[in-house]
């Protein structure tokens, strides 16, 4: 990877780990979460769609619109108002934390419908470490709160919806350049929330604070963030830049510590720790530091 890759890689980590902290600002304002998700998804579409078209990868896509339906709904729509419901009583840096269990789902999922991404050997041992993880936080964190612990599973059941959706992409959409899939779920997961979303408009406008929230999430988190992702997938492959995933995690846990003032207790920090190391091991079926074995991997989704 080359200087210019990395520098995309820390702003898009930066990117997705802000999105629980724009999320959070909007949630404690008042606002539904149904109707953050909306907006979340238009601002996205109004950045990614015009960028798709000079691209020119919208063309044939609707001849996918069944793949494209499945995927704006598993991958974006559901996983969206899940964690926007759970952050409502969780922090943000634990959601942040708890999404990045979607490839202890992905190789889950994977050693019963996938045999190329089955995991074996060491991979086996890293999905056992990221369920620890998993557990560990809601043994500890989230114990005796029945509300914090609801908002928990809303994120690890979002955190699934990312694992089977990266599996359907890889079979589902073969041939569709990234963007284009990228700009039409976006875009469609917006059209789907339209009906609903004037029940749940606020009843006041949103402060200063929390406009500046909201665009950030939905042009930078959702727009900017998409479309950094998939650059780097055009030049540095879905392996290498499915790392960010890893990376995100830990820019959450300090935005939620420095802008929001949340408590990062040991057990959060212990728990980030097995879920990335978790994650790694089941995504890669290596050590850090090892040669990876030759596969294919799934793309993975964002880690927002």
């Amino acid at each position: 990877m080359n200087r210019r890759s990395w520098l995309l890689m820390a702003l898009l980590a930066a990117l997705w780990g802000a999105s629980y902290l724009f999320m959070k600002v909007n949630l404690d304002e008042g606002m539904s979460p149904v109707f953050l998700v909306f907006a979340r998804l238009a601002l996205g579409a109004v950045v990614l769609v015009p960028l798709a078209l000079r691209e020119n990868a919208l063309a044939g896509i609707g001849r996918y619109w069944r793949a494209i339906l499945f995927v704006a709904v598993i991958q974006v729509v559901a996983p969206f108002v899940l964690i926007a419901f759970g952050q409502r009583h969780i922090p943000s840096s634990l959601a942040g934390i708890l999404v990045a269990s979607s490839p202890i789902f992905t190789a889950l999922i994977a050693a019963r419908y996938d045999a190329e991404e089955r995991p074996h050997g060491i991979a086996i041992s890293g999905v056992f470490i990221g369920i620890v993880g998993v557990a560990l936080l809601f043994g500890i964190d989230l114990s005796g709160d029945a509300t914090a612990l609801a908002g928990g599973l809303m994120v690890v059941l979002a955190a699934l919806g990312y694992a089977i959706g990266s599996l359907y992409l890889k079979h589902g959409l073969r041939g569709v350049q990234p963007i284009g899939i990228a700009a039409s779920t976006i875009a469609l997961g917006a059209l789907l929330m339209a009906p609903v979303a004037p029940f749940a408009i606020p009843s006041q406008g949103p402060s200063d604070e929390a406009l500046a929230a909201m665009l950030a999430l939905g042009a930078g988190s959702s727009g900017i963030g998409f479309w950094i992702f998939y650059t780097l997938v055009r030049d540095i492959g879905p392996g290498r830049a499915s790392l960010v995933a890893y990376i995100a995690p830990g820019f959450s846990v300090v935005y939620g510590a420095t802008l929001l003032s949340e408590t990062i207790t040991a057990g959060a920090i212990v728990g980030l720790v097995l879920i990335l190391a978790g994650s790694w091991i089941a995504a890669e079926g290596r050590l850090p530091g090892r040669a990876r074995a030759t596969t294919v991997a799934p793309l993975e989704p964002p880690a927002a």
